[in-house]
């Protein structure tokens, strides 16, 4: 008896590096908040997206929240609610599925990613990203691609060496994001080594 042919695999999707930032109003989520959400496609300079977060929590540290330059009262009175932010975020990241696979970057991916993470599963009980929040985290890339130390990993030495400019870090986060997209980006086309 013969077998019918088995019909062919679709072809794999490329995987898309969403380049992604957060501000946030103090150094961990839950206590404190994510204000601000960032991300660009590696090599797309069309795709982005960008939304500001009404805080979670009453505690904040001033310091940190000057990093961004965002009003906090302005975001109590006018930014979306986390919930209705990350399901857009979410939505965003979904919707790029049809021309790839989205891979989640940052550098360092610890902060951005804690955040990120958090945020998803609080808020939707789910990460479009990856269930364990796992990705890229460019500094990381940057020292296995070099050889380097930690040290000679900050995106200004990284920016520097592949000789970028023009690509200022301004604490907006949908800025920063497409910075980073753009950095990595110089990054997989540079010689190894």
């Amino acid at each position: 008896m013969d077998n019918p042919p088995k019909p062919p695999k679709p072809p794999k999707l490329p995987e898309l590096y969403i380049a992604v930032d957060v501000e946030a109003d103090g150094p961990i989520p839950g206590p404190y908040s994510m204000i601000s959400l960032g991300m660009a496609v590696v090599g797309r300079d069309d795709l982005g997206f960008y939304t500001e977060l009404r805080p979670i929590s009453d505690d904040f540290v001033p310091e940190a929240l000057a990093v961004s330059g965002l009003d906090r009262d302005r975001l109590l009175r006018e930014a979306p609610a986390a919930g209705e932010a990350m399901a857009a975020a979410a939505k965003w990241i979904n919707g790029l599925r049809k021309v790839g696979r989205p891979v989640f970057l940052a550098g360092p991916a610890v902060f951005d990613g804690m955040f990120v993470h958090w945020y998803f599963m609080r808020f939707l009980g789910k990460s479009p990203f990856s269930a364990s929040g796992a990705g890229i985290d460019m500094r990381s890339y940057w020292m296995g691609m070099r050889g380097c130390e930690w040290v000679s990993t900050r995106k200004s030495i990284v920016k520097q060496t592949l000789k970028l400019e023009g690509l200022p870090h301004t604490h907006h986060a949908g800025e920063d994001a497409r910075e980073l997209a753009q950095v990595f980006e110089a990054m997989l086309a540079a010689p190894r080594g």
